[in-house]
């Protein structure tokens, strides 16, 4: 396309439309199918309004962090456009200060659409170019609806698809839940386990294998363990970040680029990821990036590998934390509510209960990514909305719950230390250690008479005539069964 000679100001207009109260309550505006009206004050066009009246499925709208996406989108294709001569001064002017409103949040109250929608995202994606041209006709002082100067299809979509650029601002949408959303939560969820961890690390605490007493191990070691878990769960996640930095922008309608110009595809990516600061590029292969949604699937399944391990960690606080007086009751988590309507002073583990719940909820999530991923045909993914509206709500809820199980349960966290020790006297599985020097069979008998009698393993060691009282006190030593550290014995 030439560039334009005409010159047009771009004006300094706050956002915003009359009100629908003080005029007449629609305007009409028209697609290629014929006129439609839609609400006088709002950005969007035809396209959007017949999705809204065709869609209204549910309460599940669109999140908005993908219109967020969809700004760069059309900022970096706007730049690149106008770079090659294919986008006048004013148009790429007017065009970038809607594509920056959008992608601020300024624009939000125009992003109404359902997830419940075309699956390649068409209408999201007209959506957006509808707002993004009728606000730029308003800062050029033109009438909305018009299409003119700046047309949603001809300008603000121009060298694009639906098909490629839904599935790159997803992806850009990921990165963003993943960096500023998901991993600083869960890192420093980890970083507070670790500190509690190095603080109980010469505790003594009973193990506990199959549900049944244990080895003794001590408190810090347990701790170090939810920890390591996490900190795998998040190298996991910033890993699966490399597929998600490929973007599909370019391969237009089936991959193969029509209607994009030469050298689009590296262009656009290379000024995403100068807008984003992520190292975002071309993806080497538009067939599998618009044929698939693969790199969403293998992101989603490093959120499930998170969910998975803090559902360890939050069964494993409630249950140590259960009592007061007829549990484990080696933990004492803050009290920050009432636990019962009916039962006076009673306080429950609710942080763990809701991290438990979360954890669900995305695994849940997780089948559905996985099925939508699988259901690909031939060039096109249809199965995209729901895809990013649960990758979106998976990150969200394990950030927030990270966030509220981390200030309003780890942080408060502590030990009963009176119970611990009980339970580390009390128990039998202390004799392990004397199995290498009496033989597994007598220190195996000898378990079994201290529980069937009821006694102590002092007692029943003494009794079975393999030990003596020295070579008991020397070798049933708690703290020297613990092993150093982490990095065992």
């Amino acid at each position: 396309m030439p560039q334009e000679t005409e010159n047009r100001t771009v004006y300094d207009v706050p956002i915003g439309l009359e009100s629908a109260a003080q005029s007449s309550k629609t305007r009409s505006e028209f697609d290629s199918m014929g006129t439609v009206d839609v609400p006088a004050d709002r950005y969007w066009g035809a396209q959007t309004q017949r999705s809204l009246e065709h869609f209204s499925i549910g309460s599940d709208r669109m999140p908005k962090a993908v219109y967020h996406a969809y700004g760069y989108v059309k900022k970096a294709t706007a730049l690149v456009n106008h770079q090659a001569g294919r986008l006048s001064d004013w148009k790429k002017d007017a065009i970038i200060r809607a594509a920056d409103e959008t992608i601020s949040g300024l624009l939000d109250e125009n992003y109404p659409l359902f997830v419940w929608q075309t699956g390649s995202g068409t209408q999201s994606n007209m959506n957006v170019n509808e707002v993004i041209s009728n606000r730029a006709i308003q800062l050029l002082g033109g009438t909305l609806g018009s299409q003119e100067p700046v047309g949603p299809n001809d300008d603000v979509n121009m060298g694009q698809s639906s098909n490629d650029t839904f599935p790159t601002a997803m992806h850009i949408a990921s990165i963003e839940a993943i960096d500023a959303v998901l991993v600083p939560e869960v890192e420093r969820l980890a970083d507070t386990i670790e500190r509690k961890a190095d603080d109980w690390m010469d505790v003594v605490k009973i193990g506990r294998t199959h549900l049944e007493d244990a080895v003794p191990l001590t408190v810090g070691q347990e701790w170090h363990g939810w920890a390591g878990q996490i900190r795998d769960a998040v190298a996991d996640i910033k890993a699966s970040r490399g597929g998600l930095y490929s973007l599909a922008v370019g391969g237009t309608a089936v991959g193969t680029g029509l209607n994009a110009p030469p050298g689009f595809s590296k262009e656009v990516a290379a000024k995403i990821a100068e807008l984003t600061g992520k190292p975002f590029v071309t993806a080497p292969n538009k067939f599998a990036a618009q044929g698939s949604l693969d790199p969403m699937v293998r992101a989603h399944a490093a959120l499930r590998g998170l969910a998975v391990s803090l559902m360890k960690i939050a069964n494993d606080m409630r249950w140590l934390a259960s009592g007061p007086r007829c549990g484990f009751a080696e933990l004492l988590l803050p009290a920050n509510e009432p636990g019962s309507s009916i039962m006076p002073g009673k306080v429950n583990p609710t942080q763990c209960e809701a991290m438990v719940m979360i954890a669900i909820q995305v695994l849940g999530n997780d089948t559905a990514v996985a099925f939508a991923g699988s259901q690909g045909n031939f060039e096109l993914n249809a199965m995209r909305p729901v895809i990013i509206n649960n990758f979106l709500h998976s990150a969200r809820i394990l950030a927030d719950g990270c966030a509220r199980f981390r200030e309003f349960s780890v942080e408060g966290t502590e030990l009963n230390r009176r119970k611990i020790d009980e339970y580390v006297q009390g128990s039998v599985m202390l004799v392990t250690a004397l199995s290498p020097i009496i033989g597994y069979q007598n220190a195996a008998h000898i378990a079994e008479k201290a529980i069937a009698d009821g006694t102590t393993l002092r007692e029943a060691a003494l009794a079975s005539g393999k030990v003596d009282a020295a070579l008991f006190d020397k070798t049933i030593n708690p703290l020297a069964m613990v092993g150093h550290g982490l990095a065992g014995a």
